[in-house]
């Protein structure tokens, strides 16, 4: 859950008010419906630390209704295990609030662990546009955008300059130049993350966009992966680790893992999440100031990120949901925001923030997240995710490995999905 984390990551933040739960039809499962008192807020592991703070400034000034936070594993795999097993608790569960991976909206509302929302409470039109389809399900709003992502392309922009060449815009410059420039500089040529996990998920649904194709239609009851263009996007991962442009110890790459490769000065080309670019180019890294970002390339020209951060939403166990309220509305305010960015390094979802001229100053590749972000395309929507993710996990996998053609895992993955999906 890097891309809740980074991959995107941080809180949960509902613009609700009681009158707005009463409204939806919905009611909280706690002895103490729409009244004010402590909150436990559950998240994925915050990397930069940022959330702590936030938190400390929301519980001095909120003393009968403070929160304590939980913080799950990094693995957004493990995440999701534990919330799953906590909203599963039959109204015992621990969680009020939750910071959830922006594709986890579906599964969640449709097995009835959090809560419809009402439009009208939120600041949606405040938002970029994309992000707000992440949050919905079935035409309901049942999350509240918190931080957004899309996946960059970051480069050696100081070897690239020696070399008089511009960053990539397609999947053969790409190619060309980690096969050529990055040996002669004694680098591996490209990496993502490729680790059977929700890394490789992405990694894997941003190739098949990229080349113009798709994995589900709807809300997962169409199968649409059976194309040339996933042929195509599958192929491109494949190829790079068999010519070797893609190194096979980025098969073991997650988040973390591919920004230090990338930091150490052993990578000329990082797809990752715009946290890794803040880090890497932190003062006191080896690769401070040599570090620059570029939209993801494609085939033909820039490619189609899937668009990451977290979704925040409202157990519909929650047994103070007008303190759940006013957090959130703590939390998505734009004072707060800007600290989501400057403290946290992750995309807010305000669109105003994008154009801020001192925040570009310190964020130079704001304009090009922000272009990413509109471009971007969230993963297949399921109310089985989970199994989804795993199959297309397991296929692209057995394809990177060499263990079947391309053709043979777009066939695979169709049947499987197909499975998966009752279709």
């Amino acid at each position: 859950m890097r891309w809740i984390h980074a991959a995107g990551r941080g809180l949960l933040v509902l613009l609700v008010v009681l009158t707005g739960y009463a409204a939806s039809g919905v009611r909280s499962g706690g002895a103490d419906d729409g009244g004010r008192g402590p909150l436990t807020l559950a998240t994925a592991g915050d990397l930069t630390g940022y959330l702590g703070p936030l938190l400390e400034g929301w519980n001095r000034t909120h003393p009968g209704e403070r929160v304590t936070l939980v913080e799950l594993p990094d693995s957004a795999d493990e995440s999701h295990a534990q919330m799953a097993t906590d909203l599963r608790d039959d109204g015992r569960g621990r969680f009020d609030v939750l910071n959830i991976d922006v594709n986890w909206t579906s599964e969640f509302a449709a097995a009835g662990w959090i809560r419809p929302l009402p439009r009208d409470r939120f600041p949606l039109e405040t938002f970029l546009p994309p992000v707000v389809d992440t949050a919905t399900y079935d035409g309901r709003l049942y999350a509240v955008p918190y931080v957004t992502n899309a996946g960059l392309l970051l480069y050696r922009k100081d070897i690239l300059a020696e070399e008089g060449v511009e960053p990539p815009r397609t999947w053969a410059e790409l190619e060309q130049l980690a096969k050529t420039i990055a040996p002669k500089h004694g680098l591996d040529g490209y990496a993502g993350q490729f680790l059977p996990y929700e890394g490789l998920t992405v990694n894997a649904a941003e190739a098949v966009y990229s080349a113009g194709g798709s994995i589900l239609g709807g809300e997962g009851e169409r199968v649409t992966v059976d194309s040339a263009a996933a042929r195509e996007g599958i192929g491109f991962l494949a190829r790079g680790v068999r010519e070797g442009w893609i190194p096979q110890r980025a098969l073991a790459y997650k988040e973390e893992e591919s920004k230090q490769a990338f930091q150490d000065g052993r990578l000329l080309f990082l797809r990752n999440w715009p946290y890794a670019y803040v880090v890497a180019d932190a003062e006191g890294s080896p690769a401070a100031g040599k570090i620059g970002a570029a939209p993801l390339p494609g085939p033909d020209g820039p490619g189609t990120s899937v668009l990451g951060g977290s979704n925040l939403a409202v157990s519909t166990h929650a047994r103070y949901p007008d303190s759940a309220a006013r957090l959130m509305a703590y939390l998505t305010s734009e004072r707060v925001q800007r600290q989501v960015l400057t403290r946290g390094a992750l995309p807010p979802v305000r669109a105003g923030l994008y154009g801020d001229a001192e925040l570009i100053r310190e964020f130079p590749y704001l304009p090009t997240l922000r272009e990413s972000v509109l471009t971007a395309a969230p993963r297949p929507k399921s109310p089985r995710y989970d199994q989804v993710s795993l199959v297309v996990q397991a296929v692209v996998r057995d394809a990177m490995t060499g263990r079947m053609t391309p053709e043979a895992a777009v066939r695979r993955l169709a049947r499987e999905l197909a499975a998966v999906s009752g279709r």
